[in-house]
C-alpha cells in the first residue's frame, strides 16, 4: 500500500498530466486500432478502459474507484457536458427537418489532410486534445462556481483546473487547416463556450428550484435548453468548441468512465444479485439492439445502415451508436440524421424522469403510468414501422418515421424493460443501473451518475454500464458488414441475435 500513499500525495498538475496521459493516448490507440476497418473507435475504448482501470487495483497501484487519482472521478462526471452539444445539433437539425429545409450548410473549414497518427488525421487531433482541456475547464469552472466555499482535497484546485483547461482549449486550433476567417472561427468557440457554461448553470438552477417538487436531474433541463438554442440559431455554422465535443467528447468521457467501471471489477461481483444485474445488461443489450433492428426489417422492409444506427442510436440513447454516427463512421448521412434521432426521445423524457423521481421516493415502479407509457410507446412504434415502409427513400418521410420510432421504441425499451425488471429479485435502484446498461442509455446513465437513485448507485453505475461494452464487438461488426454490404444489414444473424437477447433476458429475470 506504500505505492497508494505516495501516489494519493502527488501535486494537482501531475494528476493532471497523469489523467491526460490515461485518455489522451487511449482515444488514440482505440482510432489506430481500427484504422481501415468498420468498428468505432468507442469500442476499443471499452477493453483498453476497463482492463486499464482493473490491472491498476490488481497491481496495488490504486483502490476500487480510484480515490488516489481524483481526476479520473472528475472527468468521468462530465458526461453531461459532452451531451449538451449533441443536443444543440439536434436541435439544428430537427428544425431544418420540421421546416424542410436543406441540411447542408457552407462549411467554414476544411480539415488538414495530415495524419498524425495511423487512422487520426492532425485536425482530429486537435479536436481531441480540445474536447480534453474543454471538459476538464467547463467542469471546474461549473464546481467552481456552484461550490464557491469549498475547499478541500480536488475541491481546492477547480479555479486552477478551469483556468488550464479553458485557457488552452483556445489556444488549440490547427492552423493546417484550411479556415475561411480565423478570427470569425475564434470567436465563435468563445461563445460557444459561454453559452455551454450558461447552459449548464441555468440547466442545474432549474433542477435545484424544482427538486422539492419532484426530482427531475439536471441532464433533463440542459437537453431542453441546449436543443431549443439548437432550433433558434439553426444556421449557426460550428466553431472549434462544437467540433471538437461533437467529435471527441463522448469518447474522452467514456475513456474516464470506463476506467473507474474496471477498477470496481472485482468488488461488484460481491454484491448479491450483482450477477443477474451484468446478465441482464448484457443479454439486454442484444435483446433491444436486434430487437428493434429485427422489427425495422422485418415490418419496415429496410436493412439500410442511414435508417438503422441513426434510429437505433436514437430510440435507445444508446452511447456506443451515438459516438460512431455523430463521428461519421457510419457514413453522412446516418451522422446528420444521429443527432435529430437523439433529441426527440429526449423529449419524452420529461415522463421518463418524472415517473422515475416518484418510483425513487416510493422505492419500487410506479407501475399505473409505466404502463400507460408502454403502451403509448407500443402504439408510436407500431406506427413509425408503416410509415417507415411506405417511405421508398425519401429523406423527409424516412426521418419523419425514425423519428416516431426513436420516441416509441425508446419508450418501450425503458419502461417495458422496468416492468419486466419488477418481476425479477433485483432492488429498484439496481434495476435502473440494469435498464441503464442493457440499452447502453446516456440519459439514464447521467441521471444515476448524478446521484437520482442514491450514493451506492452512483459509484456503481460506471462499471454496470461499461460491462454491457463487451457486446460491442457483435453490435459494431454487424454494423461493419452491413457497409461491406452497400449499407445492408444481414437478415438471418439479426434475428439470431434477437433471439439470443430473449433467451439471455429470460434467465436474468428468473435468477438462473
Amino acid at each position: 500500500m506504500e505505492i497508494v500513499q505516495q501516489l494519493s500525495q502527488v501535486q494537482l498538475l501531475n494528476q493532471f498530466w497523469l489523467l491526460m496521459a490515461f485518455v489522451i493516448p487511449m482515444v488514440i490507440l482505440s482510432r489506430m486500432v481500427v484504422a481501415g476497418s468498420r468498428f468505432s473507435p468507442i469500442l476499443v475504448i471499452v477493453i483498453f478502459g476497463l482492463g486499464l482501470g482493473f490491472a491498476m487495483v490488481e497491481m496495488g497501484i490504486a483502490t476500487p474507484g480510484l480515490p488516489e487519482f481524483p481526476l479520473v472521478d472528475f472527468m468521468s462526471r462530465t458526461t453531461i457536458i459532452a451531451l449538451v452539444v449533441s443536443f444543440f445539433v439536434g436541435g439544428q437539425e430537427l428544425r431544418k427537418i420540421l421546416s424542410k429545409q436543406e441540411l447542408d450548410m457552407k462549411d467554414i473549414v476544411v480539415p488538414s489532410k495530415e495524419e498524425m497518427f495511423l487512422g487520426t488525421g492532425r485536425t482530429q487531433f486537435i479536436f481531441i486534445l480540445r474536447s480534453f482541456f474543454l471538459l476538464v475547464g467547463l467542469e471546474g469552472f461549473f464546481r467552481m462556481m456552484i461550490q464557491p466555499g469549498a475547499a478541500e482535497g480536488i475541491m481546492f484546485y477547480y479555479p486552477i483546473l478551469a483556468l488550464i483547461g479553458l485557457a488552452a482549449s483556445f489556444l488549440l486550433i490547427d492552423h493546417k487547416a484550411q479556415i475561411d476567417d480565423k478570427k470569425v472561427y475564434m470567436r465563435k468557440g468563445v461563445i460557444e463556450t459561454v453559452l455551454m457554461l450558461v447552459i449548464l448553470f441555468v440547466s442545474y438552477g432549474i433542477a435545484m428550484a424544482v427538486q422539492p417538487i419532484i426530482a427531475l436531474p439536471q441532464i433533463f433541463f440542459a437537453m431542453l435548453l441546449s436543443s431549443a438554442l439548437g432550433a433558434i440559431f439553426h444556421n449557426w455554422t460550428y466553431g472549434p468548441t462544437v467540433r471538437a465535443l461533437l467529435f471527441a467528447g463522448i469518447p474522452v468521457v467514456l475513456a474516464a468512465n470506463f476506467m473507474v467501471g474496471g477498477s470496481r471489477i472485482g468488488d461488484a461481483f460481491a454484491i448479491e444479485g450483482m450477477n443477474s444485474i451484468l446478465v441482464y445488461g448484457f443479454f439486454g443489450q442484444l435483446f433491444w439492439m436486434f430487437g428493434g433492428i429485427a422489427l425495422l426489417m422485418w415490418f419496415a422492409r429496410t436493412g439500410h445502415i442511414r435508417n438503422l444506427a441513426p434510429g437505433m442510436a436514437g430510440s435507445l440513447s444508446h452511447s456506443g451508436l451515438t459516438g460512431a454516427c455523430t463521428a461519421g463512421d457510419f457514413g453522412q448521412v446516418a451522422a446528420k440524421r444521429a443527432p435529430i434521432m437523439i433529441n426527440i426521445p429526449f423529449f419524452g423524457h420529461i415522463f421518463v424522469f418524472s415517473i422515475l423521481a416518484v418510483s425513487a421516493d416510493n422505492g419500487a415502479l410506479w407501475i399505473w403510468p409505466t404502463a400507460i407509457i408502454v403502451l403509448v410507446g407500443l402504439t408510436l412504434t407500431a406506427l413509425s414501422l408503416k410509415n417507415l415502409r411506405g417511405a421508398n427513400g425519401e429523406d423527409f418521410k424516412e426521418v419523419k418515421a425514425l423519428m416516431q420510432f426513436s420516441f416509441g421504441w425508446q419508450m418501450m425499451a425503458v419502461f417495458g424493460g422496468l416492468v419486466i425488471l419488477s418481476f425479477s429479485t433485483i432492488a429498484f435502484d439496481y434495476t435502473t443501473m440494469a435498464q441503464s446498461s442493457a440499452i447502453s442509455h446516456f440519459g439514464l446513465f447521467a441521471a444515476v451518475q448524478g446521484g437520482m437513485f442514491g450514493t451506492e448507485a452512483s459509484l456503481l453505475i460506471p462499471l454496470i454500464f461499461s460491462m454491457p461494452f463487451l457486446v460491442h464487438p457483435i453490435v459494431f461488426y454487424m454494423f461493419g458488414k452491413a457497409l461491406d454490404n452497400n449499407g445492408e444489414m444481414p437478415r438471418v444473424p439479426v434475428y439470431a441475435m434477437a433471439l439470443i437477447g430473449v433467451v439471455g433476458v429470460s434467465f436474468a429475470i428468473l435468477g438462473v
